[in-house]
């Protein structure tokens, strides 16, 4: 991937593609449609052909599909897992279709078993049960490595795969409804503060661990890939620590500056138990993420101020993620 390549970033909308574009234009890189023009309605399979067929992208990054925390898998399980099939099959089919030269599709480490060990190897994949709480969701996930294997194996295609950790960073979507656990708090803590109010509510038991990666690391890391990395198995992408919710808790609390008190709702679902992934492969290859997830956090809550005082809206929603 070079100067002048014409590169799509599929979920360009969201807060990952934004970063995508972002890093791609200071590169060089022909970004098609460009900055002004919409990408399809990926759900549309007559529009995303119409859309290849037009702009030939030679590399895609595949970043989209419908996501959201526990409450919104819960919630929406059937939504979720027909938005990320639809948009997984029709973008890669195009991307054969149309010639790419390679595409580098984004997984989720919600695609492990819930009980795996730690930490979780791709070798691991498709070998136990799944975690209730997200099963549409990562089910459908599952099938979008499938399917860039399934391409690769019958015609050669250089699809690839990544699983990343838990990203977070400014740009995410903050709406209580469909945020993950760090937009959530973040929105949930300083609208506490804001308003006066001495509890702040935290779904489970506060034990589950969970590994964090910064937008920009994996923007970076996904670039790293599109250059360096041609395996047929998935990669992960970070960093290998992880933190316990409750201690995420404490230091969004710092951040943040709620001096209240946390309440774990036992009687809400931890999901998995833990995920840590085993990034040694990438970091063999000589990516490493740059930024604490102290450091992220800072970041994407002056984000969320400098939003927050433009909208006026405590529940700042993103597109599609």
């Amino acid at each position: 991937m070079n100067r002048g390549d014409r590169v799509f970033v599929a979920g360009s909308g969201t807060s990952l593609g934004k970063t995508l574009l972002g890093r791609l234009e200071q590169m060089g890189c022909h970004v098609v449609p460009g900055a002004d023009a919409p990408e399809p309605d990926l759900t549309d399979p007559a529009q995303v052909n119409a859309f290849f067929g037009q702009h030939r992208p030679e590399f895609v990054f595949m970043v989209a599909g419908e996501t959201g925390g526990i409450g919104a898998n819960q919630d929406n399980p059937a939504d979720l897992m027909l938005d990320n099939l639809l948009t997984e099959c029709h973008v890669i089919r195009s991307a054969h279709d149309h010639g790419a030269k390679k595409l580098v599709y984004l997984a989720s480490s919600c695609c492990y078993p819930r009980d795996c060990p730690q930490p979780m190897r791709v070798e691991d994949l498709f070998s136990g049960p799944l975690e209730p709480t997200n099963d549409a969701y990562a089910t459908a996930k599952l099938a979008g490595i499938k399917m860039c294997q399934a391409y690769r194996q019958q015609y050669g295609d250089n699809f690839v795969v990544a699983i990343p950790a838990n990203p977070f960073g400014p740009g995410e979507d903050f709406s209580l409804e469909r945020s993950h656990v760090i937009p959530a708090l973040i929105n949930k803590m300083d609208s506490a503060k804001t308003n006066g109010t001495r509890t702040v509510e935290i779904w489970g038991t506060g034990r589950a661990q969970r590994e964090f990666l910064y937008g920009d690391d994996l923007a970076d890391a996904c670039i790293f890939l599109m250059q360096h990395f041609d395996g047929a198995e998935p990669i992960n992408i970070g960093s290998g620590a992880a933190l316990a919710i409750s201690d995420l808790a404490h230091l969004l609390q710092t951040v943040v500056g709620f001096d209240g008190d946390l309440y774990f709702n036992h009687g809400k679902p931890d999901g998995a138990p833990v995920k840590i992934l085993d990034s040694t492969p990438i970091q063999e290859l000589g990516w490493r993420p740059k930024t604490t997830v102290s450091e992220g956090i800072a970041a994407t809550y002056r984000w969320f101020l400098d939003n927050k005082a433009v909208s006026g809206d405590l529940s700042i929603s993103a597109q599609r993620d």
